[in-house]
């Protein structure tokens, strides 16, 4: 049994991860066979497992959340990956999962948002500058040239990123030239003005898996072309999409799964916003920990 470390996942790279969960998808990977995510209550947050099986491996993500821990400098979320061989469930390796985490999730954006990105030096604004933040800018560059980043916080004087204040005339310009918007915070409510936004723009919103908190508003996903990973995934923890269902600016027919966009199923037209909605699934930390795994020999 190997212990692969952070640096160890890292070394995959995210342009390695975005062909490994590509691969998966294209070949015959259906999300909606994922068991769910169980959450466990506990006395200073919670667990969340996340089991998943395929061919190559079965594996299961062990992930605290701790609301607190901010305040003592600490992060909210961490995680443990435990990587099984799948004929004898013996323990191949076990990752650390909040690496893994940081790995997979953009790398699933980004293999959600490849067919419609454009040919040229890409504008991202981002709004985050945590590890998930940082982590789509690593991953769309790793996919395409980009001429711009700006981060879009509250507080622009606690990052060393190139950030501007949520709210300001530089933060409204940035969201108008960008053609990838990332929202990637702990937001509960809504982050973005939406009529900033032009017609092409793709936004990927990754910060929230509960059904009563988003960082998207119903009116921009009404516009919008929204692809979810799994429709009954979204429908029970996307609050995004949870709330403008019941609002009225969206139905459960106007999901893609992202299976469909992958393999070329489903068209995504280029006149009118792309939104990504996920909230992360066990088959992603599964698929990428065996790409991880298999770099290392382990």
């Amino acid at each position: 049994m190997r212990f692969l470390d952070a640096d160890a996942v890292a070394a995959l790279g995210p342009a390695a991860a975005v062909q490994a969960v590509t691969e998966a998808l294209r070949g015959g990977l259906d999300p909606a066979v994922d068991p769910p995510r169980v959450p466990v209550g506990l006395a200073n947050g919670q667990f969340l497992l996340m089991p998943s099986e395929g061919a190559a491996a079965a594996g299961v993500k062990v992930v605290t959340v701790a609301p607190d821990n901010p305040a003592r400098g600490l992060p909210r979320v961490q995680a443990v990956y435990l990587l099984f061989d799948p004929g004898t469930l013996a323990l191949r390796a076990v990752l650390d999962g909040t690496a893994l985490t940081t790995l997979r999730t953009p790398a699933v954006s980004a293999a959600a948002v490849l067919g419609r990105l454009p040919d040229r030096p890409l504008r991202v604004g981002v709004v985050g500058a945590g590890p998930q933040a940082t982590g789509h800018v690593a991953t769309l560059a790793a996919v395409r040239p980009l001429s711009h980043v700006v981060h879009l916080v509250r507080d622009p004087s606690r990052t060393p990123l190139d950030a501007v204040a949520l709210g300001s005339p530089e933060a409204g310009e940035a969201l108008r030239s960008a053609d990838v918007v990332v929202c990637a915070t702990s937001a509960r409510t809504p982050v973005v003005d939406p009529a900033l936004l032009r017609e092409d723009v793709v936004v990927v919103a990754v910060g929230s898996h509960e059904p009563d908190a988003r960082e998207l508003d119903a009116a921009l996903l009404a516009r919008a072309t929204v692809v979810v990973e799994d429709v009954a995934t979204a429908l029970r923890e996307a609050g995004d999409v949870v709330l403008a269902v019941a609002e009225g600016a969206l139905s459960p027919g106007d999901l893609v799964p992202l299976r469909d966009v992958v393999t070329g199923t489903a068209a995504v037209p280029a006149d009118r916003p792309l939104v990504v909605k996920t909230v992360g699934m066990s088959w992603q930390d599964l698929v990428v920990a065996t790409a991880v795994a298999d770099l290392h020999g382990a």
